[in-house]
């Protein structure tokens, strides 16, 4: 068994854990990035509106797959997916 293997089966019920309690407090967590959103966005006078949109939207997701990791028919997540990158110019 490799390092990676070993280090992922230890992590393994702490993984099940963190996504059992997304699942149950997913609700309170997302209205919470809403509302540090809202204060860092009025703090900044709306001037990285659009990162802390984009940053908020990111955790979201994050919790989404965190949450519904375990019901039929999600994506696992387990998979490393690279960004694409446009093909290089001629």
């Amino acid at each position: 068994m490799g390092l990676l293997d070993n280090l992922k089966a230890r992590l393994a019920p702490a993984k099940d854990k963190v996504s059992g309690l997304a699942h149950q407090h997913g609700d309170k967590v997302t209205h919470g990035l809403d509302k540090a959103a809202k204060v860092v966005d009025d703090k900044t006078k709306g001037k990285y509106s659009d990162r802390i949109h984009t940053g908020t939207d990111k955790a979201k997701g994050a919790m989404d797959r965190l949450a519904h990791k375990d019901e039929p028919g999600a994506g696992g997540g387990d998979t490393f997916t690279p960004p694409r990158t446009p093909p290089p110019a001629s």
